[in-house]
Order: C-alpha cells, then structure tokens, then sequence
C-alpha cells in the first residue's frame, strides 16, 4: 500500500469526513490492515479564509502555506497527497512544482469520473474562488461537458452557507437553501449536479429527481485506488 498525505484543516469537517470516508473504503478492498494515512492541518490564518469564501479575494496568499504543507508530508513519508478542497485546486500547479511525489487533483479525478459515467450535462454548485478562477469551467469545456451554474444572488447564498459550515454553525436552513438552489436546475432540464465545494457535502442535500455528486467522494475514490 502507498501512504497517502492529506493536507486539510481547509474546512476542519471535510479533512475529517475525508479520512473517514477513506478508511471506510479501505475496508471494502482489503480488511488486513487500515491505509497508511499521513495529515497535515495547515495553519492558515483565518481572515484569509474569511476572504476567499465570501469575496473571492486573495486566495493566492494560500499558496506558501500549501507548498509547505505538501513538502512537510513529503518528508514525512508520503507516496501522493491530496488535497479536499476544491477551492485551493487553484494552486494545484504550485503544488506539484513544490514537490517530487505525485499529487491527486480533484477536478481531474471529478472529470474522469463524469466521463466514465456518460454524463455530458451538469449544473455546477461552487465556491465564488472556484467560480472566479473558472477551475471546473474550463476543465468541462475541455472534456466537452455542458454546464449550468447558479444565478449572482444564489451564490451569494451559497458563500454564506459555506462560510457559516467551515466556522462550525451547520443550520436547517442551510440545507433548505442548498436544496432550494438545486431545485431550481430541475427548471433547465439539469438532472445531474457537481458539488463543488467539499464543505457543502457536510449538508447532505437531496433531490428526488437531481443525481447530486459528491466531489470529495469522488476524490476519495480516486486516493483509494491510488493508496492500492
């Protein structure tokens, strides 16, 4: 088995319903032994989280904090690393510069998987940083794949709901909302959506007719195999 580093702390939750999830599919491929498992929570300064969710600005101070962590996983003995967060996927080059080991993108591995799924159309539910940046956007142009996003106003909903998940307030109404926008893509015939942001999974959203796909799952997948 190759170890695996996560670097989290990006969104306390995820990095933790990442690892479970992690050890959870482990099971289901081999019960000898648990995945060689490395984390690295990265300190990053909590004004600048603030900003990339809810503004969409200076995400690039992100970036020393995220070399280092995948360089201090990298000495600690790490095979690949990975990172749950869609967001910081925009440093995803910086990363593998800063390193020698191989590191998992998200936005690959989701488009991957759409495309072994014959999935051609979906609506596209992310952060305004990944929005901005247009990380998802401009892989699906390249893999063909049709796209819906939501309208100003629910982002600005969305911001709020992601913001709120990663300060640890998870609300009712949160949900209400998130499902409320996906509702709405039922209106242009979307029948699968892509959740973007692996904060907003902690929600659990659900649709009667929408398929809803979990991005972190995906990658969770994707490390699996790697780990195999």
């Amino acid at each position: 088995m190759k170890t695996v580093g996560i670097i989290g702390g990006v969104g306390p939750k995820t990095t933790a319903e990442f690892y479970s999830e992690l050890i959870l599919l482990a099971q289901g491929v081999e019960k000898i032994a648990r995945p060689p498992i490395l984390i690295y929570s990265v300190p990053l300064p909590y004004a600048i989280e603030k900003d990339s969710i809810l503004n969409a600005t200076g995400e690039e101070r992100n970036i020393p904090y995220l070399i280092e962590a995948a360089k201090i996983l990298e000495k600690g003995g790490a095979d690949f690393v990975v990172m749950p967060c869609n967001t910081l996927h925009a440093f995803i080059t910086d990363i593998r510069a800063g390193i020698k080991i191989p590191a998992l993108s998200i936005i690959e591995e989701t488009v991957r998987f759409l495309k072994n799924e014959n999935i051609s159309s979906v609506g596209l539910i992310s952060t305004a940083s990944t929005r901005k940046n247009q990380l998802y956007e401009k892989a699906f142009k390249e893999a063909n794949i049709v796209y819906e996003i939501p309208t100003d106003f629910q982002q600005e909903q969305i911001n709020k709901i992601i913001h709120d998940l990663v300060m640890g307030n998870n609300t009712d109404d949160g949900k209400n909302i998130l499902e409320g926008i996906i509702d709405s893509f039922a209106e242009k015939n979307i029948e699968d959506i892509v959740l973007a942001c692996t904060d907003l999974q902690l929600l659990k959203p659900e649709h009667g007719t929408i398929k809803i796909y979990d991005t972190m799952k995906i990658l969770a997948n994707a490390t699996i195999r790697q780990i195999f």
